[in-house]
């Protein structure tokens, strides 16, 4: 009994066929899988909750966010405290919470605070101080940075009044969180006089001016009689050229007017004004009923009945303003 060679050959090339093909698609099928197996890898999960990063170190937070595949976008503050500075203060979206795999996530970082040491406000206005402090503290967001501590001490000096002559904490001090200061201030030169200027004859606009450029204290008075002598001083006490204290109020008499236009009113403003411990600016402006804005007076006062006549069309508002920050507004009738 022989053997067909060639039907030997044939079978094992057909066997063989068979297993080539099925190593190439175990090969492909392991191929796939590898594939699969990479991309999943590399796209990480579809969602993962926020972790909760505020008050921990930027290094630390940026590690727990790459764990969670998260990104930062940073974006820096100034704070209260230099204990503050690289820390996180606040995150957008807020912990807990479910997002999707690559989102990013907003922190607030810590520059520390605005300033690092007191300044020297020795021989500064106490006023233009306090408007740099509101400048500080808005800047840097939150609890107020610097306070100054009231009530605040007031000396004669021979110091411009309102001029700082003495602080704590002193320059340089270097500030780590929120912080008080102390002031003493000028109140300017104890028994402090002034002459009385001629205002019996002028005009009450010029009286106006007289008033605003001596500094002298006053108090006006409008006599009802009309007559050809309206809006003119007619009496004036102290008289003109008398040495006067600052607190000593000028009595001055302004005469009505005789005619009065249909629409205008002529009275007399009066409020009072809280003592202040030296002269502060003080402007008393009128809103008239077309929109034009006008300013009547501008004086340092002391404080107390503050009087000034005016004639003003009939729905004007007059608005009284100490150191730019209004204190009573009335509309005239």
């Amino acid at each position: 009994m022989g053997f067909d060679l060639s039907s030997i050959e044939d079978y094992v090339a057909d066997h063989l066929k068979m297993f080539i093909m099925a190593v190439a698609g175990l090969v492909i099928f392991v191929g796939i899988i590898a594939v699969t197996v990479f991309f999943i890898a590399v796209r990480g999960n579809e969602q993962t909750m926020v972790p909760d990063v505020t008050g921990k170190e930027l290094t630390e937070a940026l590690l727990e966010l790459q764990v969670k595949e998260l990104y930062p976008r940073i974006q820096l503050r100034y704070s209260q405290t230099s204990r503050d500075r690289g820390f996180i203060l606040e995150q957008d979206p807020r912990p807990g919470q479910i997002v999707k795999a690559g989102r990013r996530i907003r922190l607030i970082v810590s520059q520390g605070v605005i300033v690092n040491r007191v300044e020297n406000f020795v021989s500064r206005n106490v006023d233009e101080v306090r408007l740099d402090i509101q400048t500080i503290n808005a800047t840097a967001g939150g609890a107020p940075l610097l306070t100054i501590r009231e009530p605040i001490i007031y000396e004669f000096s021979s110091e411009n009044p309102g001029t700082i002559l003495q602080q704590r904490p002193v320059p340089g001090t270097d500030i780590s969180g929120p912080m008080n200061l102390e002031f003493i201030v000028s109140r300017g030169r104890e028994n402090q006089t002034v002459s009385v200027p001629q205002l019996q004859g002028v005009s009450l606009s010029r009286a106006l001016e007289l008033i605003s450029n001596t500094g002298i204290n006053f108090y006006f008075i409008i006599r009802e009689r009309g007559d050809d002598s309206g809006e003119t001083v007619t009496a004036q006490n102290p008289s003109a050229g008398t040495a006067i204290s600052l607190n000593t109020p000028v009595q001055i008499t302004v005469t009505r007017p005789e005619r009065i236009a249909e629409n205008e009113v002529f009275g007399l403003f009066r409020y009072t004004i809280p003592p202040n411990p030296y002269p502060l600016a003080v402007r008393l402006d009128a809103h008239l009923p077309d929109g034009e804005r006008q300013r009547l007076f501008t004086v340092n006062y002391m404080g107390g009945d503050f009087t000034v006549p005016y004639k003003l069309p009939s729905g004007s508002v007059l608005v009284l303003s100490m150191m730019n920050r209004e204190l009573f507004r009335e509309t005239v009738q």
